[in-house]
């Protein structure tokens, strides 16, 4: 009885009421994301709503069932439920191929009589504990390269199977989160700066390399990518506080070679892909001299940034072109490179519609038109956040927000004042997944991202994904509870 007393006494229930919160708010807005006229009930098992509330009724089952389990046991099976659920997400595209086949070109579903099940979803919270668990070893440095091998294959396993096995682009993009808790835990900002300067760099190539402008004949996708290459490097070197005056003499080469080949493109053919190419070259072979006679590491690794950097925009269009033809569309459209506003743009579209629709206050729940003429295909899953829109106008995307703002606060609040590493690196799991999702979820209802398919979290429809969350939440809510046993 007092040990009951003491969880009840230690749980954080702000948390908690937040959670509340937002499942029941989720909960009403699939009923108004699927109603009909002849649908009055709410807890039906034969619509959406219905089910929706069984699988929150299981959840809470699971959540308590959670805060019951002694904490320790989180620690001490991570590494076996990683072991076991990697050979389940590698055996899910095997059933679902021998079953039922694809589900939206996706091969994360396993599927039994009605009830489907994504193994996917549960791999975010396991890979958290096995991360955990493994980053709060004694003899674990971040700053030490070897010792970062195993949490990047912890990372890049489940990611790997996700999107290449089992077809699925948009969970496996949330696994990335793990990345920024690295970064929170010590890991240098060069790596994320490198990640964001050669996504940044394929964007701009992908977009510009199709189509060549009137000048020359070169393509100036590749002039573009390599001077933003350009741009990072000269910004690392001047960060670094030395060779300022090679930095302005190289930036200015880079210059006058692009101007004076600008220039004479307008009387004689200029091919701006060898322009380019020899830029770098020089650039390299400038940067490795200059590593020889000041003997500093780090511009050799600058030089082997330009060449990966380099071949990325030179190969970028080659890779794009090779990506599943419906996920080329989607970032075509993001990009503006082509229009689908009948195919893949559609969705988005009439999301975009209907948020704009509600204007300030909204039309009313279960008044809204895209929403009760089901224009918005997906409504009540990934597109849940348009029929807030609709319905509740500005003042209910805001409070959804909002909630959401106060939750991740929250949750950094819990992260920061845990005392023990494997709770601490857990909690940071727990709040950058629940990032990435907000972002790359409403970034993509707004038309600001490629559609791939990322659930809004406790909003969206679907048990898998609210299991996933719950248990993901729950677990860390029961370390937090116990941060004073473990003292």
């Amino acid at each position: 009885m007092a040990n009951r007393g003491n969880i009840l006494s230690s749980i954080d229930w702000l948390t908690i009421a937040l959670y509340l919160i937002m499942i029941f708010f989720g909960w009403v807005n699939i009923y108004g994301a699927t109603y009909n006229f002849e649908q009055t009930s709410m807890v039906n098992l034969s619509n959406p709503a219905g089910k929706q509330f069984m699988w929150i009724g299981v959840s809470l089952v699971i959540a308590i069932t959670i805060l019951i389990i002694d904490y320790k046991t989180y620690d001490f099976f991570a590494y076996a439920i990683y072991i076991f659920w990697i050979l389940v997400l590698i055996a899910t595209p095997i059933i679902a191929a021998k079953t039922h086949g694809d589900i939206k070109g996706s091969l994360s579903w396993i599927k039994i009589r009605t009830i489907s099940f994504q193994p996917a979803e549960w791999a975010k919270f396991i890979t958290a504990l096995c991360l955990a668990k493994w980053m709060s070893r004694y003899d674990f440095k971040i700053t030490d390269w070897r010792s970062m091998v195993v949490p990047l294959g912890i990372i890049c396993i489940p990611m790997f199977i996700i999107m290449v096995l089992q077809k699925e682009t948009g969970t496996a993009l949330v696994f990335a989160a793990f990345f920024l808790v690295l970064y929170r835990e010590g890991m240098s900002g060069y790596i994320i700066a490198g990640v964001i300067a050669f996504a940044l760099l394929f964007i701009i190539s992908i977009k510009y390399m199709p189509a060549a402008l009137p000048l020359g004949s070169g393509n100036w996708g590749i002039i573009l990518s390599c001077t933003g290459l350009y741009i990072v490097i000269l910004t690392l070197i001047l960060f670094k506080e030395y060779l300022k005056l090679q930095t302005i003499i190289i930036a200015s080469v880079i210059a006058a070679t692009y101007a004076i080949s600008t220039l004479l493109s307008i009387w004689i053919k200029v091919n701006f892909t060898i322009v380019s190419a020899c830029l770098i070259g020089g650039c390299i072979i400038f940067l490795i001299i200059e590593a020889i006679y000041l003997r500093r590491k780090s511009l050799i690794i600058l030089s082997l940034f330009t060449i990966l950097t380099a071949a990325s925009c030179f190969s970028s269009s080659k890779i794009f072109s090779h990506l599943p033809d419906h996920q080329r569309k989607r970032v075509e459209v993001t990009l503006k490179m082509r229009q689908d506003p009948s195919g893949v743009e559609y969705n988005t579209i009439q999301a975009k519609i209907a948020i704009g629709s509600g204007g300030f206050t909204g039309k009313g729940y279960l008044h809204g038109t895209q929403t009760t003429l089901n224009f918005v295909p997906e409504q009540h899953t990934d597109f849940i956040f348009c029929t807030v829109g609709e319905e509740f106008g500005f003042i209910g995307t805001f409070g959804v927000l909002i909630v959401y703002l106060i939750f991740i606060l929250r949750l950094i609040q819990l992260s920061e004042r845990q005392k023990d590493m494997f709770s601490q690196i857990y909690g940071y799991s727990v709040t950058c997944i629940f990032i990435i999702h907000l972002i790359i979820n409403i970034g993509m209802v707004l038309g600001l991202l490629p559609v791939i398919g990322i659930p809004l979290p406790f909003y969206s429809y679907g048990g898998s994904s609210l299991m996933g969350f719950t248990i993901l939440l729950f677990i860390f809510i029961k370390l937090d509870s116990s941060r004073v046993e473990k003292l």
